[in-house]
């Protein structure tokens, strides 16, 4: 298991947030009604940064061997710390009355307590029990619906990716703590693992004015996809560099084509790579001067892409069938890639050195000579988006300030960096039992390791990111390199500074739907590309003005 496999899990609807182009699934609307104040109205704000954690890099004397920046490239380890040391202090929960957690999980669900090795070795250096239940990913919205209508929050609670209330706002004031008062500024150096999550995580974690969550954050951005290296390189593509436009990279998926052998260029989108390449923005774009808010189907960089696209589509450079599956047919087009079937796939970057079903491990698997590396994107206009800001945010029901502490701890402890002691227990696990350390010094799961260090932790809040594969050292290199040169590419996301409550509660629903559906009926052709402008219509009337005018009311505001 890596830092990726066990912070960083990617799934559909993670892929979701990260603007998941053509051929993936739709959020699902909102679960419930406005919750918590009778349903007072949500209002668009602009985001205070006095609210916000004094946030700063953490350190805890484990020298990488890629030192990350600290403009964003997270540190890459090309092989485990021999030594893990203490990010937490003592029993960070002695003498506190057991917590109770419920959080999702795309995992298979872990040994009891009881007979859970890992688990009983974290409550001993807590110093308390943590009675944490695990939910399966798909069923976790529904589960979430039923805690809110029957009252019956735990201590801490992942908030779905997808679904949720109405009025977010309204529900986080009536039933969560506000952390504020225990994070805002510098009091958040009293965990100092927390302090490490990055600001624009934090600025997600914003409601109504006050903060009230704790991200699990990501890397800022989940890349462009990955590519068959070996592939490129049998085209004479050997640095990304040479990629220098969409035409030369329409030209390469021509050449990687060959339907006859059933080798394609594309299996499942092609959306996001091509609108980053073009330079088109992500979800929203605002303009400071003018105050203008426009929307990614609105942008002429973004048209051009799915123009693309299509033309792509029509010359055969996908594998049949991909470009119309949904998220939870995810499985089957990254395998097809997988099995050297595509020479490119949209996936987010924690998927590549997940230990044994990431990208890395199970291509060696199936054919050594599979040379799996992280795309960029590329041309001269290329951009990338903050689109992998966070998975979620936790939050904390509403207790006194001493047990809101305690929690607060228990994140915390959750948060601890790669390489530590707490960290190495809470992905492998007790050593001996639950994993060995190989010749080269790297953990390694036992059978009943695999079974203990699935247990979430890592859904109460996010390590401080890191790069490291126990199987494969040289692919944490790769994920390096690609983020030294996505970082600098990164374009803001101006929806972390400012709310809009129908963006909010439809956004990534209903008006993603749309937006999806029609991308992908012109890229297959089953509309003609004269039909776009309906489409635009179509999203603007179902709620995507509403959006702009909240995020402009938003922004004027805060302009004051």
């Amino acid at each position: 298991m890596s830092p990726l496999s066990s912070s960083l899990p990617v799934n559909r609807r993670t892929l979701l947030r990260w603007g998941a182009g053509a051929g993936l699934g739709v959020a699902a609307a909102p679960l419930l009604a406005a919750c918590g104040d009778g349903g007072t109205a949500a209002k668009a704000e602009a985001k205070s940064a006095k609210v916000l954690p004094a946030t700063t890099l953490r350190n805890i004397g484990i020298e990488a061997d890629l030192p990350g920046t600290a403009a964003g490239v997270p540190n890459a380890f090309l092989k485990y710390p021999a030594t893990p040391v203490r990010a937490t202090k003592g029993t960070p929960l002695k003498g506190a009355k057991k917590i109770t957690v419920v959080t999702e999980t795309y995992a298979p669900l872990p040994t009891d307590r009881s007979g859970n090795a890992a688990w009983k070795a974290v409550e001993k250096l807590l110093g308390a029990e943590v009675d944490l239940t695990a939910v399966p990913a798909d069923d976790y919205p529904a589960k979430f619906s039923t805690m809110v209508a029957g009252d019956q929050l735990p201590d801490i609670f992942m908030y779905p990716e997808t679904g949720g209330v109405d009025n977010k706002a309204a529900f986080l004031k009536a039933k969560c703590a506000d952390l504020t008062p225990f994070l805002a500024g510098a009091k958040v150096k009293d965990y100092p693992n927390l302090a490490a999550i990055p600001e624009y995580a934090w600025k997600k974690a914003v409601f109504g004015g006050r903060l009230f969550g704790i991200p699990i954050a990501r890397n800022g951005s989940g890349g462009a996809g990955f590519y068959r290296a070996d592939l490129f390189r049998q085209a004479g593509v050997t640095n990304l560099d040479q990629i220098d436009s969409i035409e030369r990279l329409v030209e390469l998926a021509k050449d990687l084509t060959n339907t006859k052998k059933k080798q394609y260029f594309f299996t499942g989108g092609s959306v996001n790579l091509l609108a980053m390449s073009a330079g088109a923005q992500h979800f929203w774009k605002h303009d400071p001067k003018t105050g203008k808010w426009t929307y990614q189907l609105e942008d002429e960089a973004y048209r051009h892409a799915i123009e693309t696209a299509a033309k792509l589509y029509k010359a055969g450079c996908f594998y049949p069938g991909t470009v119309q599956m949904s998220g939870a047919q995810k499985a089957q087009y990254t395998d097809l890639f997988k099995n050297g079937k595509a020479a490119y796939v949209y996936d987010g970057m924690p998927g590549y050195l997940t230990t044994g079903s990431g990208y890395v491990d199970a291509m060696a698997a199936i054919d050594k000579s599979f040379d799996v590396r992280p795309m960029v994107p590329v041309g001269t206009d290329a951009v990338a988006w903050t689109d992998n800001i966070e998975l979620e945010n936790t939050h904390i029901k509403k207790a006194g300030d001493a047990r809101v502490q305690e929690i607060l701890r228990l994140a915390d402890f959750a948060a601890s960096p790669f390489g530590s002691v707490e960290y190495t227990l809470i992905n492998y696990g007790v050593e001996g039992t639950d994993h060995k350390r190989d010749k080269n010094g790297t953990p390694v799961l036992t059978k009943q390791g695999t079974q203990d260090t699935t247990v979430q932790w890592s859904k109460l809040a996010s390590a401080a990111p890191a790069f490291f594969s126990a199987t494969q050292p040289e692919a944490a290199r790769h994920v390096h390199e690609a983020y030294a040169k996505l970082i600098p590419m990164l374009i803001e996301d101006p929806t972390t500074g400012y709310s809009s409550p129908t963006w909010d509660s439809k956004g990534q629903g209903s008006l993603y739907t749309i937006h999806l559906d029609g991308q992908k009926d012109i890229i297959t052709g089953r509309r003609p590309m004269s039909d776009y402008d309906a489409i635009v219509k179509k999203w603007r009337k179902a709620g995507g003005d509403q959006c702009r005018a909240e995020f402009e009311q938003a922004s004027a505001k805060g302009s004051k």
